[in-house]
């Protein structure tokens, strides 16, 4: 069975930036599961995925715009430290949820901590980098009709 749309892939995958450092992997845990075509993985490696078939292998350079996006400066902002109500200790590198623009849920990152302001970081981690996957099809199947309607493996 090919991957195609609204069909239920696992892949091992191990992730790289242009320098060679891995960002992520799967390969010494269980393969990611997706539902094809729901938008669940970067646009670039859905597109790169399709039509291939359980037990190929692939390497796949997606450029910014088909993965996480360019990174926008002004998704940068300091706030002031109050916004952090209940959190004593903050530090760059920190994780929080904020509200988006469109009333959704955005992660933010602690970029910056100076005394009363804190600099926060909304784009995605890997905004703006170039993405090489190096990826092997596992398999590949129908999904029940619960994943279809959720839009997600199970």
């Amino acid at each position: 069975m090919q991957i195609a749309d609204k069909k239920v892939v696992s892949i091992h995958y191990t992730l790289t930036n242009n320098e060679g450092d891995v960002i992520d992997s799967s390969v010494d845990d269980s393969p990611l599961s997706y539902l094809h075509g729901a938008g669940n993985i970067v646009p670039g490696l859905e597109t790169a995925l399709l039509g291939k078939a359980v037990g190929e292998s692939l390497q796949v350079t997606i450029q910014p715009e088909d993965a996480y996006g360019e990174r926008h400066d002004e998704m940068v902002q300091i706030v002031p430290r109050e916004i952090f109500q209940g959190v004593e200790d903050i530090q760059p590198g920190m994780q929080f949820q904020a509200e988006a623009p469109d009333g959704g849920v955005q992660m933010i990152v602690v970029a910056d901590v100076a005394d009363n302001e804190i600099t926060v970081d909304a784009n995605h981690p890997l905004a703006g980098e170039v993405l090489n996957f190096d990826v092997s099809i596992e398999s590949v199947r129908e999904p029940t009709p619960e994943e279809l309607d959720h839009g997600h493996v199970h």
